[in-house]
Order: structure tokens, then sequence, then C-alpha cells
């Protein structure tokens, strides 16, 4: 298991920004929006083997800010190389041991900090080769992350595209009425995990998963009240903070009424002008901010091998 040796390993072992030899220059950076899409921009010229300056830092962070998604191409790194990119962007995430995420350990109950995203027995069997439904990463715990870098290693010949979902413009397409009604409303999201649990530990989470909790219900793991809109830190633009599948429950709100109305804006959360997939390649590494996207996988054939990596970075509550 990844722990924080590895972590402090990576720090140590990355290369040093005083040494100029080492340094990106970055003027060699260019950060290029995509074309007609609702949200992402590429970034060329970067290597994140590299030691980089606060004002690259500083540049990519106001770039993630505005476009949501940044992507990175052509990169090639080890585990320590990666995690040490991703920390100039925040801690890492860790969760606590009573609420399980992707690759959780049965020992601790806490993830790596690199997680193999594949459905290659024996580097992280956890996301098989079916359907991502569009969703937030971490979205049922206290503190979800705030954002994560997902590295293309091996790729499958066929499907495995990964689309993102823009939540600000979801809301900011709803007329001022119904923002105003859910701005006031809370909402839980459940533990997929602890829900895979209770179907007899069957992998699949979204077996007998309802869509939302009536109060006749049993609870199955802590509930979290968060915000149904929730606004960004740094731009202070709102979003709607709803993924498309797990278990869900509005606070203080009729059954009948709540269910219908997330069944709404579930429907309207996958409206095309909303999405950005993207076509993988090899050495992509893709950072998106979870706090204002969803995303989702298409599915791809079991006999083809698809391996990336994922680091998440630590948020603070939602607001």
């Amino acid at each position: 298991m990844t722990s924080l040796t590895q972590l402090s390993q990576a720090i140590h072992d990355a290369p040093l920004w005083h040494i100029e030899a080492q340094l990106q220059n970055p003027e060699d950076i260019k950060i290029v929006p995509l074309d007609g899409e609702a949200l992402g921009a590429v970034v060329y010229g970067l290597d994140a083997r590299k030691a980089q300056s606060g004002v690259t830092i500083h540049r990519l962070k106001q770039a993630l800010t505005e476009h949501l998604i940044l992507i990175f191409k052509k990169q090639s790194l080890d585990d320590l190389q990666f995690l040490a990119f991703a920390s100039y962007f925040g801690a890492i995430f860790r969760p606590s041991a009573d609420n399980p995420v992707l690759a959780s350990a049965d020992d601790t109950g806490t993830p790596p900090d690199v997680v193999p995203v594949s459905n290659a027995v024996g580097q992280g069997d956890y996301t098989g080769h079916g359907e991502l439904t569009p969703h937030a990463d971490h979205q049922w715990t206290p503190t979800p992350s705030f954002g994560s870098l997902l590295y293309a290693i091996e790729l499958p010949q066929d499907g495995g595209k990964t689309s993102w979902f823009n939540t600000i413009k979801a809301y900011e397409a709803l007329d001022e009425k119904t923002q105003q009604h859910l701005d006031g409303l809370q909402l839980i999201t459940y533990n997929p995990f602890v829900r895979a649990q209770s179907n007899n530990g069957q992998r699949n989470y979204s077996i007998n998963t309802p869509y939302y909790r009536f109060k006749d219900q049993p609870i199955i793991g802590h509930a979290y009240p968060h915000p149904l809109v929730r606004t960004h830190p740094e731009s202070g633009r709102k979003a709607l903070w709803l993924n498309t599948r797990s278990e869900v429950e509005l606070v203080n709100y009729d059954d009948q009424a709540g269910s219908q109305l997330i069944a709404d804006l579930r429907e309207h959360l996958l409206k095309p002008e909303f999405k950005y997939e993207h076509a993988w390649e090899v050495g992509d590494i893709v950072f998106w901010d979870n706090q204002v996207t969803l995303h989702s996988r298409e599915p791809f054939p079991e006999n083809q091998r698809r391996l990336l990596k994922r680091v998440s970075l630590a948020g603070g509550r939602p607001f």
C-alpha cells in the first residue's frame, strides 16, 4: 500500500526547483482551451517530471478554476514522479477508515495515494470494464476530494473514453425560480461501497442500489448533508452537487417530490451542452476539479487491458 512514507519519498526524490537545469521554463508552457467544448483546456510543453516554478503552478491553478479540467499530453512518469507532480496542487486525499472509497484497504480502511484504476488483475482490479455513470468522487464523505489527476498507461483498442460534465453550466442553465428553490436544499449522498457490502459483497455497487432513499427505508452507512448547490471556493460560482446514479436523499423534503426533483435534475445534468468526451492517448494526464464536474466512463471489451493511475487531492467541506 502507498503510505505517507511514499509521499515523503516522492518529494525527497523530486527535482529541486532552485537548480536551473532541473526547472521547467514557464515560457515553454501553453494552455489552449478546447474549442467549442463545455469545459477543458490542453496544456502543451509541460514535462511533469521537472520541477515547476511558482509562476507555472499559479497559472495552472488559475486555468483549472477557469476551465475545470486540464489535459497534459505525452507524459512518462513512475508513481513517485506522478505523486510529486500532483502534490504541487494540494494535500493527498485520505478519507477516514469508516468512509470507504475506491481501493480502500481491508486492513487500514484507507486507499493508497496512487490508485490503479484498471481491469488488469493484480494491478488494481477495482473498476472492471463496464460503464461508470456520471459521478463526483468521494461525494459521500465529510470532506470530498477537491480534484483528481488520472494518468493513462495502458488503453484498450475499443471504448473506455471518459466524459466530464460541467455542473456550473448545468446550474446556470436553470431558470431563476428553480435556482432559488435549490439554493436552500441539502442533499445526502450515501456511500455506494457500504451499499455494496450490504449486497453480499458484490463489487458492482449499482446492483440493488436505489436512486433515492425514502424515509421508510433503512439508512446504510453514515449520512453527511451537503448543499445541493455548492459554491466553488475560488471562483464563487455555483454548481449542482449531484451525481446521476447512487442513493441520495433531500433533507427535510417530501419523499415523492424529492425523488421527482432529483430525477429531473439528473436528466438535466446529462444534456450534451454540458459534456466533454475525452479519447485517451497513452501519456495523457487529465486533472479535473471534482467540486464542479461529474465524470463517467464508457464500457470497453473485457479482454482488452486498461490501466490508468489516479491521485486524488484533499478538499474542504462543501458550502
